[in-house]
């Protein structure tokens, strides 16, 4: 095999370079994306649960004795200690679709993008709810 020794006047020098540094930018943009897309989809899974953990505390009187949370939102954000900004919760008394007492818990959570991207606003608002039948007390 025969070796044809290149100039220094190689017109694709340097190519790997220019296509990296036109590229890197939009790599860039769409790692912030994925993260962000990855925060607020933790904030969403977050907040389901924290519904569902108040849900619980406020159907359940026993199980609201046992826990040692004093009230409906601690209960709801001990699922969530550490968000920032605090998620606010609201309870609604309301019967369900066997008209038993039944109670909804609901979670919202301000989540800001971390980059203003074109075309997506910076402050979306994650809301989850959770809807439990009030459990009868059983005396014995």
């Amino acid at each position: 095999m025969l070796r044809i020794p290149r100039s220094s006047a190689d017109p694709r020098r340097g190519a790997a370079t220019a296509e990296l540094a036109v590229l890197l930018p939009f790599i860039a943009f769409l790692a912030i994306i994925a993260a962000d897309w990855a925060r607020i989809y933790y904030m969403t899974i977050t907040a389901n649960a924290a519904a569902r953990n108040g849900a619980l505390w406020a159907s359940d009187a026993i199980y609201a004795a046992n826990t040692g949370y004093a009230d409906l939102t601690t209960a709801a954000l001990a699922e969530c200690p550490n968000m920032d900004p605090t998620p606010t919760v609201t309870q609604t008394s309301t019967t369900d679709s066997e008209n038993h007492a039944a109670v909804i818990v609901t979670v919202t959570i301000t989540f800001n993008t971390a980059v203003n991207f074109p075309g997506v606003p910076s402050t979306n608002t994650v809301t989850r709810s959770c809807q439990m039948r009030i459990a009868p007390l059983v005396t014995n």
